[in-house]
């Protein structure tokens, strides 16, 4: 017997985008482009997160102001919204922006999985760095938490991950906004600790967050995020923060030292995340 049926299936170009709802779980859905598993959402219950990272970034949201207090946030690519309906179920009535580029997608994700009627949440259809550079865009201005979750199936091209870039994403930050930067890395990390270097390069405080040590050789292929603000942040600061079990965060000499003689990307220098499917990986 199958675990999940098929609620949806459409054609994003070269690739399909499936959402399959658990039988096991039927208030679960899991969103997959390209088959790469992109978000997972609990309808029942959107406080519920299935994988680490998100909880990660949802804990720090948690912290970013006061318990149930409104929070302006900044969704860079949508998934199945869960983030966003976390919020909104946490801080509701939040004003909520997403930037996505797939409008079919998410008019199909809202069709099966409405958002509450009350929902303050809009979206801006298209390329993010094109949006992150229109002076039309005037609603992403001030934003209080970012999130920058922009995969192309499996992989984040570079004009989305450069100096360049997150020199516009901070320009529409708030003071003291934090910005969250999912990646999908493994040892040695090049790509990560690249990134990490650009962002320290745009803002004055920068942590990296993993599930897993950045320094094992036979480490997995996993999720790593990056934090950044202008102002010190709390899973820095508060290390019991980001719950147990307890993640590895790095900041400090200890990042400048992980990050060591990388370089800074640029749109001129910059390359795309690792290829999963890649044998060095296996």
């Amino acid at each position: 017997m199958p675990l999940r049926r098929r609620v949806f299936s459409l054609t994003l170009g070269d690739r399909d985008a499936v959402l399959l709802r658990s039988w096991r779980r039927p208030h679960q859905y899991e969103l997959r482009v390209g088959g790469v598993p992109q978000s997972i959402v609990t309808a029942s219950d959107p406080t519920r997160l299935a994988y680490g990272y998100v909880r990660h970034i949802a804990r720090a949201i948690d912290a970013a102001a006061p318990a149930g207090a409104r929070l302006f946030t900044v969704h860079l690519g949508a998934g199945a919204l869960t983030l966003a309906r976390y919020v909104e179920a946490t801080r509701t009535g939040s004003r909520q922006l997403v930037v996505e580029f797939e409008r079919d997608l998410y008019s199909a994700v809202l069709t099966a999985l409405p958002l509450p009627a009350a929902a303050n949440v809009r979206a801006i259809f298209g390329d993010a760095r094109n949006v992150a550079e229109s002076p039309e865009a005037a609603d992403w201005t001030g934003a209080q938490f970012t999130v920058v979750d922009l995969w192309d199936a499996a992989v984040i091209r570079h004009r989305v991950a450069s100096r360049e870039f997150y020199t516009r994403v901070a320009a529409r930050s708030a003071p003291g906004g934090v910005v969250a930067v999912n990646l999908l890395d493994g040892h040695p990390f090049e790509y990560s600790r690249r990134q990490a270097e650009t962002l320290r390069a745009v803002f004055a405080h920068v942590a990296v967050v993993l599930e897993f040590d950045p320094h094992d050789e036979d480490g997995p292929l996993g999720n790593v995020l990056v934090f950044a603000s202008d102002r010190p942040l709390g899973m820095v600061e508060h290390p019991t923060l980001l719950g147990l079990p307890a993640p590895h965060v790095s900041a400090g000499e200890e990042l400048t030292a992980w990050i060591g003689a990388s370089r800074i990307m640029t749109d001129a220098d910059g390359t795309d995340s690792p290829d999963p499917d890649d044998p060095r990986w296996d």
